[in-house]
């Protein structure tokens, strides 16, 4: 993967042998001498060089690259107005830059998990060789807008864009599922992302987190509304991990061990992808 946009990865010799002459027997008598030839028969060269072709350049693969998009952040309820300005949503029309998330009934927020489940993703990549950017790094900021995030990958260079949420919706729902845009408007949202948002499903359901029982059908939901899906130009999904309204997957969202388990299962469907 190109070095780390915040994690770390990655001349020829040329050899001068000089040759010797010498000999085991006596050397021959000497030849008259000639204008024009003055050293003596047998008497070894000064010296005497030959020079290797150069080494053939060498270059390193290039570092896969993962943009890591936690959703939301923890100063977007206390700055409405630069939230809710509109900006493009992709298919021609405007949303919010923003919104604050959800939480589970305890209080437990959305976006205190998307950053922590992200940075979890990101230590288990960078250990498997993957370059990996943030589109934050802590959780005191407003944004970045939906139009910013869409455009990260781009940035980046990105082999794979993943934005991480949880959802919050009836109390009887539970599950996960993985959105992308459709209808896609460009050739990384034709194929690619597809196979991203299938990949990552594969490494939830692997993991043993069940799909989605209200949305979506077998852990995939097709997204027309979502402008950081519309918006990006490299495979990019974004993964709903669980119904933060519904008791036990709040318990486990709101746990070390839980959130754990799923950074283990979206790194292990990001690595599926770039694999594959």
């Amino acid at each position: 993967m190109p070095a780390l946009l915040r994690s770390v990865f990655r001349s020829g010799t040329v050899v001068a042998v000089l040759v010797l002459a010498a000999c085991s027997s006596p050397p021959a008598a000497p030849a008259p001498a000639s204008p024009t030839a003055p050293a003596t028969v047998g008497t070894p060269p000064t010296s005497a060089t030959v020079s290797a072709a150069p080494a053939a350049a060498t270059t390193s693969p290039r570092p896969r690259v993962v943009v890591l998009d936690p959703g939301h952040n923890g100063g977007n309820a206390g700055a409405p107005a630069a939230i809710n300005r509109q900006v493009p949503d992709g298919r021609g029309g405007t949303k919010a830059c923003n919104t604050t998330g959800t939480s589970t009934d305890a209080g437990y927020a959305e976006h205190a998990f998307t950053l922590d489940v992200a940075q979890r993703v990101e230590k288990r990549l960078v250990a498997s060789g993957v370059r990996v950017e943030l589109t934050r790094t802590d959780d005191d900021g407003v944004g970045p807008c939906v139009d910013e995030r869409g455009s990260a990958g781009e940035r980046a260079g990105a082999d794979a864009v993943v934005s991480i949420h949880a959802d919050g919706a009836a109390p009887s729902g539970k599950g996960f599922h993985v959105a992308y845009s459709d209808p896609p408007l460009n050739a990384a949202q034709r194929g690619p992302a597809r196979t991203l948002a299938a990949d990552l499903r594969d490494g939830l359901a692997a993991a043993g987190f069940p799909r989605s029982t209200y949305t979506g059908r077998d852990g995939l939901s097709p997204r027309t509304d979502l402008a950081g899906l519309n918006l990006s130009t490299r495979p990019t999904a974004l993964v709903e991990c669980a119904n933060m309204r519904n008791a036990a997957e709040a318990a486990l969202v709101s746990s070390a061990a839980g959130r754990d388990r799923y950074a283990a299962a979206i790194a292990d469907g990001i690595l599926r992808f770039l694999d594959s």
